[in-house]
């Protein structure tokens, strides 16, 4: 349905009906401080044509992944979408972002979420995913709440080689509730120092991300088994590059009793920052305890398949004391277009990416350390991984960022003791000739 503006004529009717006499009259109830007293202050409309030149030069001025080699990770990754992808998500049946309430017009669509929580499960190894969460940040935030739930303790542990800004939002969730929060020191080699653990009491749960934000992959078998050392702790695993795991173990098979985290490398686009796409998945015995909503398949009475919207324990549908999550919505659209990406590559096809992925990494480590310039953590990387780099290099950055090269990220604003280092990724986006330039650069 296109937008028709009202007439004047209309907006006279409607203010007759609600009995105001003019538009000010229909706002007198917002005290006279709080309403604006001049005009907003907007450029001059443009046509059509000057408005896609004007948006075309604003996008030029950014260093965008179609114009530039971008050497940056650190949670939203550049990765080839398949134009299979492009096209099915156009399709009207398909290209909305709500859940549907009513099955018997929303088969569709409820068909295409079931099967995104079946291949989530699959690629995490897990019992049960809902139907996404809003990224990867609120879904380590939900968790950590969700352990609390669970052991009925008050006090969590997150690791520091979490994502940044996904601990600011666990704090930021955290801090009107009186639950604790605390954090986990890296050790030399990129990794988390569960030896603290020991020292913290009793905790509700523990949460590490793999590969964490270095790029380092930690080990999920041997962290499960001391964290599990207390039969109420939950183990939870979080992560920003969810390819990691066709080619790593699974958070199910290392013993993770949850695993969430960021699914944009999963056939959503980097958009500047977003929509992004939160996973979230559980062990079976957790399920009535997790966030979101769940569809779920069953059975007419004409014995005809079906699916519906099964799981929903949110304050909208239940008693406010019994709501597990106030998320108002999942990610649908991206839950869609991560389901169309999973499919179209396959099991397959996810494990030779993840595998090109890491080659093209360690191609890079190895040619910057050959050039003098060492990674001061010895675990084993993924896609990304941190480089020291002489004091200065801020000005080697930004004479590579006039190539159109974006060198990766500066640690030191989140890592202050890191201040030499920065961080860089490698995808398939990226190739030999690219890798060999930016470390002839870097070596001038």
């Amino acid at each position: 349905m296109r937008y028709l503006p009202h007439t004047q004529e209309d907006i006279k009717q409607m203010l007759q009906v609600v009995g105001a006499k003019d538009l000010d009259g229909l706002f007198a109830s917002i005290p006279d401080d709080c309403r604006r007293k001049e005009a907003m202050n907007l450029p001059e409309p443009l046509t059509e044509w000057e408005l896609n030149r004007h948006m075309d030069q604003m996008a030029a001025a950014m260093g965008a992944a179609s114009t530039h080699k971008v050497f940056m990770g650190a949670g939203s990754y550049h990765h080839y979408i398949p134009e299979i992808t492009r096209q099915l998500l156009l399709r009207g049946e398909l290209f909305t972002a709500y859940t549907p309430y009513q099955p018997e017009i929303s088969q569709g669509t409820l068909q295409t979420i079931y099967e995104y929580q079946t291949l989530v499960c699959r690629l995490l190894g897990m019992d049960v995913a809902n139907a996404s969460m809003y990224d990867g940040a609120s879904g380590l935030a939900e968790a950590m709440l969700m352990t609390i739930r669970v052991s009925r303790r008050k006090k969590v542990a997150v690791s520091s080689a979490i994502h940044p800004l996904y601990r600011k939002v666990v704090q930021t969730y955290f801090a009107p509730t009186g639950f604790e929060v605390v954090e986990l020191p890296v050790g030399k080699d990129g990794r988390t120092d569960l030896s603290t653990l020991k020292d913290l009491g009793e905790l509700a749960g523990v949460a590490l991300q793999s590969p964490n934000f270095f790029g380092c992959i930690e080990d999920l078998t041997a962290a499960g088994k001391i964290i599990h050392a207390d039969s109420k702790t939950l183990f939870v695993v979080a992560f920003s590059e969810p390819l990691a795991y066709g080619l790593l173990k699974s958070p199910g098979i290392c013993g993770a009793d949850i695993a969430c985290g960021e699914g944009q490398s999963m056939g959503i686009p980097q958009s500047f920052g977003g929509p992004g796409l939160g996973m979230f998945a559980a062990k079976q015995q957790y399920l009535r305890t997790m966030p979101g909503r769940l569809i779920g398949k069953t059975m007419d009475r004409d014995g005809k398949t079906g699916f519906v919207l099964t799981l929903a324990t949110r304050e909208q549908h239940i008693r406010r004391e019994k709501a597990t999550s106030n998320i108002c919505s999942n990610q649908g659209l991206c839950a869609t277009a991560s389901t169309m990406y999973m499919a179209a590559l396959g099991g397959t096809g996810i494990r030779q990416l993840s595998r090109l992925n890491r080659d093209r990494a360690e191609y890079l480590k190895a040619s910057l350390a050959k050039a003098g310039y060492a990674s001061p953590f010895s675990a084993p990387t993924f896609n990304e991984f941190v480089v020291r780099f002489p004091g200065g290099f801020e000005g080697t950055w930004e004479r590579l960022l006039e190539k159109k090269i974006v060198a990766g990220l500066h640690l030191s604003p989140y890592y202050p003791e890191l201040s030499d280092c920065w961080l860089l990724c490698v995808t398939e986006t990226i190739d030999k000739a690219d890798i060999d330039t930016l470390v002839k650069e870097v070596a001038k």
